[in-house]
C-alpha cells in the first residue's frame, strides 16, 4: 500500500470540521477493554494517535541507529502491524533521515507523526520544509520546540514559535507544542497559550523527570511538581505526552518498568505516552505491560 497524503485542501477541511468539534477525552462504555493501540484523542486538538507511541531518538537515537536501516524500518513496520500509529522523531535523532523510508508504504492517513526542532535556526522556515521533504510527507501532525530549559525559552525561541505557527496556518503542521527538560521550562508551557501539545517526563521513581537546574538533565526535583504541571496543562485542553517511562532506559529491572508504566496508565492527564524500543520484544512488552495496567 502507498503512502496516502492529505491534500492541502483536505486538511485544511478537516481542521476546520476539528476545531467546531466539542473537546472531550475518550469515552469509553463501561465494562469496556482499553489497549496500549486504542486510538485516543490529543487534548483539545481532536488529533488522533495511538495511546502508545514508538519512539526513534534513545539516546539522540543511538540505539536505534545501531540497527541499521533495513533493521530499522523492519521494526517501524512490526510496530505499525501490532497497532501502533504514533511514531516520535526529530531532526537531532540519528534516525531523522530513515524516516521517510520507513513510513513511505504506510497509509500517512492512519499516522500520528512528531517530530522536534532544537535550538534556534536562523531560517526554521527551510529547516521545517526539509522536515516534510525528508519526511516525504506534506505534513508533520505536531511539531515541538525540542527540549526547552530555561523559563525564557518562549522569548529566545521566538523565531522558531512563529515560524511553527506560520507553518500550522499554511497546513504544514496540525498542532505545535514543546518539550521540557526542567520544571523551570514546564512551568511556562503549563500557562502558555501557544502550547498544544506537551511532551513531559514522567516516571514515580522521578529518574531524569525534570527539575529546578536549568539543564537538560539536571537532577530530579520528584514527579510531584511535575504532576501540578500535568494537572494545569489537562484544564487547559493541552495534549499532553508522557515519555521517560524506561527512565531513558536506566530501568534494567521489569519491576522498575512495570511500577512506571502502571503509574502512567493511571495518570488521568496523560493523552499517551511514548516508549524508545529497539527490538520486537520491546514493543511486545511494553503493549503488555500497558494493557494489563489498563485492564
Amino acid at each position: 500500500m502507498t503512502m496516502q497524503k492529505l491534500t492541502r485542501r483536505q486538511f485544511l477541511g478537516t481542521s476546520v470540521a476539528l476545531a467546531g468539534a466539542a473537546f472531550a477525552r475518550p469515552i469509553f462504555a463501561a465494562g469496556a477493554k482499553r489497549t496500549a493501540t486504542d486510538i485516543v484523542t490529543l487534548g483539545k486538538t481532536g488529533i488522533k494517535l495511538s495511546r502508545l507511541g514508538i519512539g526513534t531518538g534513545s539516546n539522540s537515537g543511538n540505539v536505534q541507529f545501531g540497527l541499521g536501516k533495513e533493521n530499522f524500518i523492519k521494526l517501524v513496520h512490526y510496530a505499525y502491524d501490532k497497532g501502533i500509529r504514533y511514531f516520535d522523531c526529530a531532526k537531532n535523532y540519528k534516525t531523522f533521515e530513515w524516516i521517510g523510508d520507513a513510513l513511505k508504504d504506510l497509509p500517512r492517513d492512519q499516522i500520528f507523526l512528531l517530530s522536534k526542532i532544537g535550538g534556534n535556526p536562523e531560517k526554521p522556515e527551510e529547516v521545517i520544509d526539509m522536515h516534510l521533504k525528508n519526511y516525504k510527507t506534506d505534513h508533520v501532525d505536531a511539531m515541538l520546540v525540542h527540549c526547552a530549559t530555561k523559563d525564557t525559552w518562549t522569548d529566545d525561541d521566538k523565531r522558531l514559535m512563529d515560524a511553527i505557527a506560520d507553518a500550522q496556518q499554511k497546513g504544514k503542521i496540525r498542532a505545535k507544542g514543546v518539550s521540557c527538560h526542567s520544571l523551570p521550562a514546564l512551568r511556562v508551557a503549563a500557562k502558555s497559550a501557544w502550547v498544544e501539545v506537551n511532551l513531559v517526563r514522567v516516571n514515580p521513581q522521578a529518574k531524569h523527570t525534570d527539575g529546578e537546574t536549568p539543564k537538560w538533565d539536571g537532577p530530579s526535583a520528584g514527579i510531584e511538581p511535575v504532576v501540578e504541571q500535568l494537572k494545569i496543562m489537562d484544564e487547559k485542553g493541552h495534549g499532553i505526552i508522557g515519555m521517560k517511562l524506561i527512565g531513558d532506559g536506566d530501568f534494567k529491572d521489569p519491576a522498575d518498568r512495570e511500577k512506571s508504566i502502571r503509574y502512567a496508565m493511571s495518570r488521568p492527564e496523560l493523552d499517551a505516552v511514548v516508549i524508545g524500543c529497539k527490538s520486537e520484544a520491546e514493543i511486545d512488552e511494553a503493549i503488555e505491560r500497558i494493557n494489563n495496567a489498563l485492564a
